[in-house]
């Protein structure tokens, strides 16, 4: 059984969100919040899975209860339920830590994918994040030339699809029949060699070379790297 957490500060939002998800009778809506520090309050009694929270909230912003929540529990999944798109906004939530962003308007017919994707250890952005997203990188890159960005390994490669996929070291050792410490070497020598400096800006890449498609309705699973 999942255990979610739904945080809004409408009630009409939050009774949506309930209604959508409780049709998986694998899913379990623990509880609500109406406010950021509530949410960080609950998270830390209720101890669920998935924290589905807005950004936009009083007493503390989806943000900053994002941040705590994650120093007091650093393995929570948790949903961004938002209607601001802003590129600059998009990647500092990201970079704060939550592992899916999801639109208002996209929720009706993404939201119980964005879940199950967290459910199965997966980001999840929406095709208009992930684009939005993804022209904030190449923008950011343009000026690079080609030649200048040094190859990938096979192998690094396939390091950096399965991190995309949102593997664990552990999960990437098992899957490759390596150690664990050999897979921090290669992220290691990866994030040096592209100039990366977090995981958001790794899936970005997979994104960009063909490592990985843009998470959304309609994806595929790509092969792996030989």
């Amino acid at each position: 059984m999942t255990r979610i957490l739904i945080v809004d500060d409408h009630e009409l939002v939050r009774q949506g969100v309930r209604h959508t998800l409780e049709r998986n009778p694998e899913w379990q809506i623990v509880g609500e919040a109406s406010d950021g520090r509530q949410a960080v309050d609950l998270t830390a009694s209720l101890d669920p899975d998935i924290v589905i929270l807005d950004l936009s909230m009083p007493q503390m912003s989806g943000l900053e209860a994002i941040r705590e929540i994650l120093k007091r529990s650093p393995g929570m999944k948790i949903l961004v339920l938002s209607i601001h798109d802003a590129d600059a906004l998009i990647h500092e939530v990201l970079a704060a830590g939550a592992k899916a962003y999801l639109l208002k308007s996209d929720a009706v017919r993404d939201l119980v994918a964005a879940v199950q994707s967290l459910v199965d250890g997966r980001p999840f952005f929406t095709a208009k994040v992930s684009h939005a997203l993804l022209e904030s990188y190449v923008n950011g890159n343009s000026r690079k030339r080609p030649e200048e960005r040094p190859r990938l390994t096979a192998r690094e490669q396939e390091v950096v699809r399965l991190v995309a996929d949102g593997k664990t070291n552990k999960e990437i050792a098992a899957l490759l029949n390596i150690s664990v410490r050999t897979v921090e070497t290669h992220r290691s020598n990866i994030m040096e060699k592209l100039d990366i400096h977090s995981v958001t800006d790794l899936i970005l890449f997979a994104i960009r070379h063909g490592l990985k498609d843009a998470p959304g309705p309609g994806r595929r699973e790509l092969p792996s790297v030989n």
